[in-house]
């Protein structure tokens, strides 16, 4: 492929070359945004960073391509899949993309070659043809990218890699699904809104939890009005990683445990924001207007190390910073609040805490549970699994059973995403909800060292957040 070359799929006349994209929106120098490796303050916008500033938002920068909300696909009868990243996530979500009907891995990549043969040998155990094979050096994906048989490319990286790929992947004419956080600053979100309407594909958040059963469930009943007035939920990441991160062979090498030695917010978002945006129809009628975020001491790594680690280990060189538990308050344009929390440092069960209440009850995760009025009195906990044969998504009631990782909602988002690309259809989750459930990372580092003051929280949309249109909360569409 030429480098001015965009396959014509969802390109209008004015569409403009790769080379022009990177000029005009100048990511290939674009500022770190958060100040984290050299431990400076974070800059999420001139009038949000420093103490003090409240929450007057600068406008959005000028749209240099239009709005990709509700651009489907070009339909296909194949949907044709590299991947980038074969390490735990990425060699999981494999075996994922090729238990999905009408889609064929023509590509892998990892600078471990070792991962990478696995993998194809994977594809070819599948019955597949063997891919192309992608494992000469650190940025070999560029190459992947540049092929003309790929029509996705899925992201499973360390975070600081997902920005420049993801930003390869469209500049090559692909749609791109990216693992959380899809950036880690705003200048990166922004270039990759930005790059999305103007190359005209679609860049989506291919880890999230969205598609959970009790999410799924819980978002339709939203919907519903089974909730009343929508006023207030709660997402989070409660996972305890010490070990993992700490571990020699889990991650290729220490980049996730790094991370928290330069930024002191909320590393991972995403998980428990994708699902209570969507209960809130963030970028579809409401939006977040600012977040106020704090931290506690960093102590839980530390504390491990000493206890685990011997003297000479290459971590006692780390300095952490990143705070044990980060706990965010974002509001939203119609006055609702949502509460954020983060910790992977301290000893504690798995949670992503998934609330949602309204004027007419509330539901709570960990465990399931529910009091919505008149069905519940008496201040007792109601059955949440008496509400699945009504309102269970469609995709759980023809998939009861899904394999894969997260109880299965990974392998439904797969699955969707991919009959949403053979089917021409919309998209169900797009590019700004990408940067709108990653966006807590720069925002929150940037809050905290503000001491909790509330920053203002970009609207990627530029506006079109006002309008109503579909989610993850989709019709099941007529095959064909």
């Amino acid at each position: 492929m030429s480098d001015d070359a965009v396959p014509a799929e969802g390109r209008d006349a004015t569409a403009p070359s790769r080379r022009t994209v990177l000029r005009t929106t100048g990511v290939a120098g674009a500022a770190l945004g958060v100040g984290a490796l050299g431990g400076g303050p974070a800059r999420a916008s001139a009038a949000a960073a420093a103490p003090g500033a409240g929450t007057g938002e600068a406008a959005p920068p000028p749209r240099q391509g239009a709005t990709m909300a509700g651009v489907p696909f070009a339909r296909r009868s194949t949907v044709r899949v590299g991947i980038v990243g074969l390490g735990n996530r990425g060699d999981g979500m494999l075996d994922l993309f090729l238990a999905v009907p009408g889609v064929r891995v023509t590509a892998v990549c990892d600078p471990v070659r070792e991962k990478a043969a696995r993998a194809a040998a994977k594809v070819v155990a599948a019955g597949l043809p063997s891919p192309a094979l992608y494992a000469n050096g650190e940025n070999d994906y560029e190459r992947l990218c540049q092929r003309g048989d790929i029509d996705l490319v899925y992201v499973a990286t360390p975070w600081e890699l997902h920005f420049p790929m993801a930003r390869a992947a469209l500049l090559n004419g692909k749609h791109v699904g990216v693992e959380c956080p899809a950036a880690m600053t705003l200048d990166e979100l922004w270039a990759l809104v930005d790059l999305s309407e103007r190359t005209r594909r679609h860049c989506m958040q291919l880890e999230n939890c969205c598609y959970g059963r009790n999410e799924t469930r819980v978002l339709r009943m939203a919907h519903a009005g089974r909730f009343g007035e929508l006023l207030h939920a709660a997402g989070a990441y409660h996972h305890d990683l010490r070990e993992l991160m700490f571990s020699p062979t889990y991650y290729e090498g220490p980049w996730r445990r790094e991370w928290h030695t330069r930024l002191r917010g909320d590393l991972y978002p995403n998980h428990g924001f994708g699902p209570v945006a969507n209960y809130l129809d963030v970028n579809r009628g409401d939006r977040v207007v600012s977040i106020s975020s704090f931290g506690t001491p960093a102590l839980g790594l530390a504390a491990y190390r000493a206890a685990h680690m011997p003297p000479g280990h290459p971590s006692w060189k780390e300095a952490y910073v990143g705070s044990d538990r980060t706990v965010s308050m974002a509001r939203t344009a119609r006055g609702r609040v949502i509460r954020l929390e983060h910790d992977v440092s301290t000893p504690l069960p798995y949670s992503r805490i998934n609330s949602l209440g309204g004027t007419k009850g509330v539901f709570e995760d960990y465990p399931a549970r529910i009091y919505v009025e008149p069905d519940h009195r008496d201040h007792r906990w109601g059955d949440f699994s008496a509400y699945a044969e009504e309102f269970d998504h469609w995709l759980w009631k023809e998939h009861a059973d899904p394999p894969g990782g997260h109880g299965g909602m990974d392998y439904l988002m797969v699955y969707r995403l991919t009959q949403c690309m053979r089917l021409g259809l919309v998209p169900d989750f797009d590019v700004y909800d990408a940067a709108t459930w990653s966006a807590p990372v720069p925002l929150s580092h940037a809050s905290i060292r503000a001491q909790g003051a509330p920053v203002a929280f970009p609207d990627f949309t530029r506006g079109e957040w006002r309008g109503a249109r579909p989610g993850v909360d989709s019709e099941r569409p007529a095959e064909g």
